[in-house]
């Protein structure tokens, strides 16, 4: 499948070498932004922190037509048990060029969101 590299990249947690797999101009909507992020090297720096929030971090679904993939996912943050969906969409070449993330619940959301915020503002402060 399509996406079989990019679950490989997620499950092992090295999106560094698995930045290949998007286009230059990706587009990443994010469960927490209004705004799409663009850019594969945004792309890069957010999945670098976000595989260190999810803990226990397993894909327990994955459908993929055509130029779509979903891939469902149950991780922790904390306490917290969230689910997941990352929907990848395909350009002609076989790249990513859209990933959205959603997340719930509310609560797993608001945990993922707060230590985001604490990776980014540290990372971004130095």
């Amino acid at each position: 499948m399509k996406s079989d590299g990019f679950r490989a990249a997620a499950e092992s947690k090295d999106f560094e070498s698995g930045l290949d797999l998007f286009t230059e101009d990706v587009v990443f909507r994010s469960p927490f932004v209004h705004k799409p992020y663009e850019g594969v090297e945004a792309l890069g720096f957010l999945l670098s922190h976000v595989v260190e929030v999810l803990e226990n971090f397993r894909y327990i679904a994955h459908v993929e037509t055509d130029d779509v993939a979903v891939l469902m996912f149950e991780a922790n943050v904390g306490d917290r048990d969230v689910q997941g969906v990352d929907i990848l969409k395909f350009n002609q070449e076989d790249k990513i060029c859209e990933m959205t993330v959603m997340i719930r619940p509310a609560s797993g959301l608001e945990a993922v969101g707060r230590e985001m915020g604490r990776r980014i503002e540290a990372a971004t402060a130095s």
